[in-house]
């Protein structure tokens, strides 16, 4: 049996093209780091206006349950929930007819008090007194 000659020649990768490979990469990483921090920013906006959007439901939910008739104005007022401070504020105006007021509530936070998260609209029924 005749013995395999040793190459001459190496094989495997050269400095440059470990290079070129690992700065590939760096650039793919980065990427997928970047997007990945978008959607962590994305999933905590979608969290506070979905809280908003219950603030703003359990406003009007306690409006009927009572069944208020408020004057027509403005009120303002805060709600914490999850453990994030809201500020709510109803606007109440008449309506053509006279046994109804419509409402719009309105959702922010404390640090951003002119940017609505949540804007609800709904009517109050005048209900007759027994």
């Amino acid at each position: 049996m005749r013995a395999a000659k040793p190459s001459s020649r190496h094989s495997g990768f050269t400095l440059l093209e470990i290079l070129v490979a690992l700065a590939i990469l760096a650039i793919a990483l980065a990427a997928v780091l970047r997007a990945t921090g978008a959607a962590t920013n994305h999933a905590e906006e979608m969290r506070i206006r979905l809280l908003a959007d219950w603030v703003a439901q359990n406003r009007i939910a306690l409006h009927a349950a009572r069944g208020d008739w408020l004057p027509v104005g403005t009120q303002n007022g805060e709600e914490t929930q999850a453990g994030i401070r809201l500020l709510w504020k109803e606007e109440i105006s008449s309506t053509p007819n006279p046994a109804f007021r419509r409402i719009e509530i309105s959702i922010s936070t404390p640090d951003d008090t002119g940017y609505a998260l949540r804007r609800l609209s709904g009517y109050l029924v005048e209900m007759p007194r027994r």
